[in-house]
């Protein structure tokens, strides 16, 4: 990376925070400091993740649950090793069955969307492997949160008004559990109000005690499979038993001396990679905030969105040719789309999506990149009685056009939104996970980061308080106010249909640690837009 002398013409309010012994950056302090107490108890970077993530589970239930998948990115042995820990569709989920039941549309809510949850899976495969305390005292605190409860931020009972408003008007009587739990006096909790789970926190026991095991074959298992069948879904126990985490190979593409990892499909990792080999090609301007530059980031993402959407598939089902998609030709082939002004790609208008992201680090070279979630909010709005397992809804990200590399099928895993990020060198040292999560703002939240850092030399801190643009469809782009009314004319010059967005969440929450390969001391930075945190020892 470059040098740090970069001085930003926007707000910064924080600096980067830097630690030796190890650092955990989330999007909700009591979390963060969940992962430091794992630290200080003679855990790793791995059992601090995966206490982090549990804790999340409690303390942002509007962005994630025991319900949700999970990826994961751990440098740990001198390599970096992916997890994919998503869940595919149950075997009675198919396009016929769509047909039947909702006349071929998927709808966001209630059973239909729900696919195997696959977190928890990963959590148990993530400590197996490189885990070091006891996996029930890693999530023992967790537990203790969910059964004393904590205090609402301002930001977290927004979040949770608004699903209660959604909610209300869809009136679907799968939701009365969601209600019970979640607005058990029908109001939406207000800043500073506690809230707890008992089933929550006697689930979180029960998956401590097994490994995980109780979710996917055991006592928990039969709930969910009861629970469907009682209700009208198409989860059963066989789905859940049938479930494997897959540990894969991460994807790389190298820009400005560094090498930036991502999972590979079914995630959407690779359309900011693909966005970085079309940029690499290009002549940035040397000034961060410069229109032309900006202009050409927006529109070398929409070339990583268009490959995105037309080849990123499961897999197992379908073929996704990651190394042409990657691949110098292709690069050059939409290099030659980039001109003056914008264009419309033939890409489908994202949908948003609820997540939660964290990076941790330990004295010993450990790291990890870890993200989850439920992705619309709380989800599917489905919660199984007593268990506290909210239901994410990933199934709506499925195309249900037959012959699409994408299509909808019965054990399929859907194209995914969620991507932990991982920054190295060329010569294989790391520097350290990042990840903005957001729905179809990450690889875009991706990209930004890494430029800010790499090409225009910020600190982690002042790399996330950027503002930030997004591209929505077709040549429809918003702002953020900061990036000043200059910028914004200069782009709409340029035929960008130009939005300015006061709403700080829609440009997704991102978190850093880099670390420092002469003295391995720690920088982070976290969100300024939501309840950001980091906690180091």
């Amino acid at each position: 990376m470059s040098p740090v002398t970069f001085q930003p013409e926007f707000p910064t309010v924080r600096r980067p925070v830097y630690a030796r012994r190890g650092m955990v950056a989330t999007s909700q302090p009591l979390a963060a400091q969940v992962g430091q107490s794992l630290l200080q108890r003679g855990g790793n970077a791995v059992d601090a993740a995966i206490g982090t993530a549990a804790a999340l589970t409690v303390v942002e239930p509007t962005s994630n649950g025991l319900g949700g998948d999970l990826f994961a990115l751990v440098w740990e042995g001198g390599e970096l090793h992916g997890l994919n820990a998503s869940g595919a569709a149950p075997a009675a989920l198919s396009l016929d069955a769509l047909a039947e039941r909702h006349g071929g549309e998927m709808p966001r809510h209630g059973w239909t969307p729900v696919t195997v949850p696959g977190g928890v899976r990963g959590w148990a495969d993530l400590h197996a492997r490189f885990g070091r305390l006891p996996f029930a005292d890693v999530l023992a605190p967790a537990v203790a949160l969910a059964r004393e409860g904590y205090p609402l931020s301002p930001v977290l009972a927004t979040s949770w008004a608004r699903a209660i408003s959604i909610y209300r008007r869809l009136n679907l009587p799968i939701m009365e559990e969601w209600f019970r739990v979640f607005a058990p006096d029908g109001f939406t909790p207000a800043p500073g109000a506690l809230w707890r789970s008992e089933g929550h926190a006697r689930t979180l026991e029960l998956i401590g005690a097994t490994n995980g095991a109780a979710f996917y074959e055991g006592e928990l298992a039969e709930r969910i499979d009861a629970h469907s069948q009682a209700t009208g879904g198409l989860l059963r126990g066989s789905d859940l038993a049938q479930h494997r985490s897959e540990w894969v190979t991460p994807i790389h593409a190298d820009y400005g001396g560094h090498r930036i990892y991502e999972i590979p499909p079914n995630g959407q990792g690779i359309a900011a990679l693909i966005a970085l080999n079309v940029l690499n090609g290009v002549d940035l301007p040397e000034q961060w905030g410069d229109p032309a530059g900006l202009h050409l980031q927006i529109e070398a993402m929409k070339r990583g969105f268009a490959d995105a959407h037309a080849y990123v598939a499961d897999p197992r089902h379908v073929p996704v040719e990651v190394e042409r998609l990657l691949g110098a030709e292709n690069a050059v082939a939409h290099r030659a789309h980039l001109g003056h002004t914008a264009r419309d790609p033939s890409t489908p208008a994202p949908s948003v999506g609820g997540t939660v992201y964290l990076a941790a680090a330990d004295a010993e070279g450990g790291m990890v990149s870890l993200i989850q979630s439920n992705y619309m909010g709380f989800g599917s709005g489905v919660v199984v009685p007593g268990t506290g397992i909210g239901l994410h809804n990933r199934g709506h990200n499925f195309s249900l056009q037959p012959g699409h590399p994408n299509a909808l099928a019965p054990g399929k895993r859907p194209y995914h939104t969620i991507i932990p990020g991982f920054l190295g060198r060329v010569d294989g040292a790391p520097v350290g996970p990042f990840g903005v999560m957001g729905g179809f703002m990450q690889p875009q939240g991706h990209l930004q980061v890494v430029l800010n850092t790499v090409r225009y030399g910020m600190n982690p801190q002042q790399a996330l308080d950027a503002p930030r643009w997004q591209w929505l469809q077709g040549r429809a782009v918003e702002v953020e106010p900061e990036l000043g009314a200059q910028v914004a004319r200069a782009l709409l010059a340029r035929s960008h249909d130009l939005r300015v967005q006061l709403d700080p969440g829609s440009f997704g929450r991102g978190q850093i640690i880099w670390r420092n390969p002469e003295t391995g001391v720690l920088e982070g930075g976290t969100e300024s837009r939501t309840d950001g945190h980091i906690a180091v020892w």
